[in-house]
This record gives structure tokens, sequence and C-alpha cells, in this order.
């Protein structure tokens, strides 16, 4: 097994898994596989976003478990039981469309009460579980209306009612927000958690987002050309990725490539690429060349107040942006790499593009990669 292989099947709890993905792979024309040889288990309860760039195989493994599409090999387990070669309807999962799939000749109601037909609940029963659902997303108002007459985060909550009128173990979503503006994604974001959280659904959650999957998940699997390359929680991700990739998709990050040159104490000793000496936080080096990452709200001016230990370096500036509460600066430094730090305006000055630039980071905040 790989080392990335190895990562994927790491689990939150497996014992009180609800999904089991097993050594999964997916091609659509028998030679190249688009999902590669995937183990992951979520947890019941948990809130699973699986996050990468397109064609990283996050939308794949949805329609996987959604029973829209069939692995090539391996096995998906929902609830202890196979179910690859059950159609969705028979799978009792949710699922939330990116254009919602509403209908617009329907009424709100019957939208939601849409999927009770294919389950044989009809009468007082399904208007009972319509209600309940549409409450649940404070639409109890607005059973009546059609879809063109709700803005679009209504329409949202309508998808999600529709997903759990009929009480789903699962909650599948898919980009369920890249239609709504900035300001309303970021609310229904808070609004989605918060249901999840309260009614202990269970939600598996595809987005290419980072902001999005780091506000609203328990853990987030980092999808590239087919594997999973990390699975953690948010914040163990955003300060501890384990390689050139996640360091680079999640958030902003200077990657900077230097070579190791050895330990002191617990900080491994580097060397970049114009000779000069840094500290880094210790990791098991693979080979010499490697990468070093460093977060640019990581990196600050240097001077007198700068915290003993610090690794210090100086580059010329070359770019300098007013974003509010904080400067954008861009440094070149280390024989010519780019460096971006965030400097908050209460400690910065006036740059000029070509000055020297003394600049400090901690080795507690420096990563080295493979690579």
């Amino acid at each position: 097994m790989t080392a990335l292989q190895d990562r994927s099947s790491a689990t939150g709890n497996s014992g009180d898994a609800l999904v089991r993905f097993t050594q999964v792979k997916k091609s659509y024309d028998g030679i190249q596989y688009v999902v590669k040889d995937l183990n992951l288990d979520v947890a019941k309860g948990e809130f699973l976003t699986m996050l990468g760039p397109s064609g990283s195989g996050k939308t794949t493994t949805l329609m996987m478990l959604g029973g829209f599409e069939r692995p090539t090999l391996g096995h998906i387990l929902l609830d202890g039981k196979p179910v690859e070669k059950l159609p969705p309807e028979k799978r009792n999962i949710g699922f939330v469309f990116q254009n919602y799939a509403l209908f617009p000749h329907m009424t709100v109601a019957e939208n939601v009460a849409f999927p009770l037909r294919y389950r044989g609940i009809k009468g007082d029963a399904a208007r009972e579980k319509v209600k309940r659902a549409l409450g649940r997303v404070s639409l109890e108002a607005m059973g009546d209306r059609k879809p063109a007459q709700l803005s679009g985060g209504q329409q949202q909550r309508v998808a999600l009612a529709r997903a759990l009128v009929f009480e789903p173990s699962l909650v599948l979503m898919d980009e369920p927000l890249g239609a709504l503006d900035k300001q309303l994604r970021e609310r229904m974001q808070l609004e989605i958690k918060h249901l999840q959280t309260s009614l202990g659904i269970t939600m598996v959650y595809v987005t290419h987002d980072q902001s999005e999957a780091l506000t609203m998940s328990d853990r987030i699997a980092v999808f590239h050309d087919g594997r999973i390359q990390q699975l953690a929680d948010p914040k163990t991700l955003y300060n501890a990725p384990e390689n050139r990739f996640v360091a680079g998709f999640i958030g902003e990050n200077n990657t900077m490539s230097c070579s190791f040159v050895g330990q002191e104490a617990d900080l491994a000793v580097v060397k970049m690429a114009d000779g000069s000496v840094l500290k880094a936080a210790s990791v098991p080096p693979v080979g010499t060349d490697l990468t070093l990452s460093v977060r640019p709200e990581n990196i600050m001016l240097a001077g007198d107040r700068t915290p003993h230990g610090a690794n210090l370096f100086s580059g010329t500036a070359t770019d300098v942006f007013f974003l509010g509460d904080h400067m954008r600066l861009s440094v070149q430094a280390f024989g010519g790499q780019i460096i971006t730090a965030r400097i908050p305006v209460a400690l910065s000055r006036a740059f000029q593009s070509g000055e020297t630039v003394h600049l400090a980071c901690m080795p507690a905040d420096c990563r080295l990669l493979e690579g």
C-alpha cells in the first residue's frame, strides 16, 4: 500500500462508520482510473467534505455513493450493507444538487413531497412529513409558492428540505452553494452546518471551495489525481499539510525548495536556494530535496521585538497592497523566489517597491514537505 493509499484509509471512528469505501476504483474507459484505491470511512453524524480541483475524483466518488455511478472495482458499504448494486432510490440517501433540480410547475410543498411518492407515503402522513421538513429549514409559510417566487437561498432550502423529508440516514450535497453570491453563500454555510449538527445527520459534501470546507466540516478529504492526499480535521489540514499539493491547495502558502542538511535539537536545519540556512519543525526527511512551507500570516517584520530563535531573512519588495486590516507584501528572496507576507496594518509601515525588507518567521510555523 502506498503512502497516499494509507492516508485515505484513516477514519473518524471505524467502529461507528455509516459509510465505508474499500479499495474502490472507477474507470469510464477501462484504461484510466478517475478514482484509485479509495479506502474511506464516514462516521455516523459526521460532516465530511470531499475537496479538490475539477477532475480530482471527488464528484465521481459522491456519485458512486449515491448510486448514480457504479464502481469498477471495490465495495461500498452503507450501515454495514453492500450497496454498489442498489439503485439510488433503494439506498435511503438524500441528495442536494448544485442546480437544486426543483420542478418549476410544482409548489414548494409538492417538490418536497416528491421523494415520498417512491416510498408509498401519501395522505396525512406525507403532509405531516412535508410540514416537518419545511419547518426544519424555516419555510413553513411558503409551501404554496412556486420555486420561481423564491430567492436563491430559499430555493436551496427547499432542495435541502426535499433531501430530509424521508428522514434519510445520509445526505449528499454536490456543490449546493455554487450558484449563490458570496454573502448568501457564507450565510447558508452556517445554516447547513447548524442544521446538520442539530439533527445529527451524516453529510458528505463536495466542493472545490476551500473556505466552505474549512467552515463546515468535521473532516476534509483532499482529492487530487483520483486519490485522497490528506484526510484530517480543518485545523490540522491548514496547519499541518502532509505534502506540497495540500499545502498549496488549502489556503495561501509559500512553498520553497530547500535541502536538508542536519538536525539541531528538535528542529530540522535546511539550506535554501541562495545558501542561507533556516530551521523548521522536524520531520524525518525521505530525501535531501524538500519543500519548506510557511503561511503568509506567519511571516513578520524583523525588528527589536522579533522572538528569540526566529528565522531571519531579507529580500527585495516587489508589490505592496493595502487590504484593510493588513498589508500584503511580496518580497523576492532566497535567490529569486517570491515570498508573500501578511503584515497587520498596526505593525506595518510605508513600503517602496525595490527596497530591502527584513523578515522573520518562527521555526514552529515552518513545515518540511517531501519534494
